[in-house]
């Protein structure tokens, strides 16, 4: 009994058999007035032969009696009572019963002390003459017949009902069964199919149930196994490209490893132009290097820890502006600081750079894919007790699904060929500090990001 289809036979053969012990009273209480009417009513048939002969023989009168299965019968007609016919009671008149205008609940409850009193008494009837036949009809009568009567009746209407509710239930049984059960099993097996070979689109489930309720079910189950067997082909294709991603890597640190060798002789240059260009290319390289080695231990782990030390921001934003200008070109892009000279932070400085680097270069490239002029700007302060640096632009501001799917990697992209990087590194980053990303705004007039850094050490 421990299936669906099971508990519910169990379930409607309980229901039906309380149904029927609700039916059962009332049921009952109407065979013991019947019962007592129709001792009246033969009474009354008995009382007429009297009447048609007004000596009758004390056998005639007794076997009158016997059929009528009463004891006397006082029928009052005209205002006047009369005993009709008569015979010795075995026991005194223990209860009187009126039938005349007698509720509901009061059949019902006499039923029932009858029922559950087994000793025989004697008891008085009353009730009205049939066909106007007088006023009142009164008999005196045994219990044990009319108990008797009433038990007999009780079993029949509970094997009845026993048989009724044994009958639903097993209809019911089957209809359950070829309408729900049959199709839950179907969908359980096409889950347990499916988890076999989750990346086989042809595990999926097809919603087909006439049922609205098991098609809403079926619809949702294949909505979900269509968005995760996406989402391991996506994870799949992932591994691929951070394999991909490593090996590049590892390759390109040691080609930037040797352009590091080569600037140690462009910086000895006397020309001017070389000597001032020359820390910012050695600068530029070095981060390159660093970001290989990043890439080359993203697959054993996440961002490494960064190493907090204290810097001034102003010097690192205006690296990060001098960088984008030169990327710029001849597009009308503006960019502007700020900043407070001396502000000072606490963070790991290259991390930091990341960071602005990222969120300027999405900025810039924003403005830049609109064929129009823009502004972009960093701005930072200090408030109790963190420091807040934002980067606004005047750009065309994010799609709908682009801020749906903002810090996610490979899903938050803007630019057709974008991978989506840019901002899921810069959150990660940011959370590394203690910090948090927020997108403060976003619309027709530019997009403006909030980076908040906590001055007190992280947790």
């Amino acid at each position: 009994m421990n299936s669906l289809s099971g508990r519910l036979l169990t379930l409607t053969v309980i229901f039906v058999m309380l149904a029927e012990v609700l039916i059962f009273v009332p049921s009952i209480a109407r065979f013991r007035e019947d019962y007592l009417a129709a001792r009246l009513e033969r009474a009354q048939l008995a009382s007429l032969a009297l009447l048609a002969d007004d000596m009758l023989s004390d056998e005639l009168e007794a076997e009158l009696l016997t059929n009528a299965g009463v004891f006397n019968v006082v029928l009052r007609r005209d205002e006047v009572s009369q005993l009709m016919l008569s015979s010795p009671m075995p026991r005194p008149v223990e209860q009187t019963f009126d039938l005349r205008g007698v509720g509901a609940l009061e059949l019902m409850r006499d039923a029932l002390m009858r029922l559950a009193d087994p000793d025989p008494e004697v008891i008085r009837v009353r009730g009205v003459p049939s066909l106007d036949a007088g006023e009142l009809i009164e008999v005196t009568m045994d219990t044990a017949d009319l108990r008797a009567s009433m038990i007999e009746y009780g079993v029949r209407i509970l094997v009845l009902s026993a048989v009724i509710s044994v009958v639903t239930a097993f209809l019911l049984f089957l209809a359950v069964r070829g309408l729900l059960v049959r199709p839950i099993k179907g969908v359980v097996g096409n889950m347990q199919s499916y988890a076999a070979a989750p990346e086989d689109v042809r595990s999926v489930i097809h919603p087909n149930s006439n049922l609205r309720e098991l098609r809403e079910a079926e619809e949702a189950l294949h909505d979900l196994q269509t968005q995760l067997t996406q989402a391991l082909k996506q994870k799949e294709r992932l591994a691929q490209l951070g394999g991909a991603v490593a090996r590049v890597s590892h390759d390109l640190r040691n080609i930037l490893t040797s352009a590091q060798l080569f600037t140690d002789r462009i910086e000895m240059s006397e020309d001017p132009t070389v000597k001032r260009m020359a820390p910012k290319l050695v600068n530029s390289i070095t981060r390159a290097v660093s970001l290989c080695e990043n890439t080359l231990a993203f697959g054993r782990a996440e961002e490494p820890a960064p190493s907090l030390t204290m810097f001034n921001l102003a010097s690192l934003i205006n690296e990060v502006l001098e960088a984008e200008r030169l990327a710029i070109g001849d597009a009308e892009i503006s960019l502007s600081e700020d900043i407070p000279a001396g502000l000072t932070l606490r963070g790991d400085p290259e991390q930091i750079f990341r960071a602005l680097s990222n969120l300027v270069r999405n900025a810039r490239q924003a403005i830049a894919a609109t064929g129009r002029s823009g502004e972009i700007n960093v701005k930072a302060w200090s408030e109790e007790d963190v420091w807040m640096i934002s980067v606004c632009d005047t750009g065309p501001g994010l799609p709908p699904k682009a801020r749906e799917h903002l810090f996610q990697p490979f899903q938050g992209g803007v630019r057709k060929g974008g991978s989506g990087l840019g901002l899921a590194i810069v959150a990660e980053l940011i959370r590394g500090h203690g910090g948090r990303l927020d997108l403060e705004r976003s619309d027709d007039d530019g997009t403006c990001f909030h980076i908040c850094l906590p001055m007190g050490e992280m947790n």
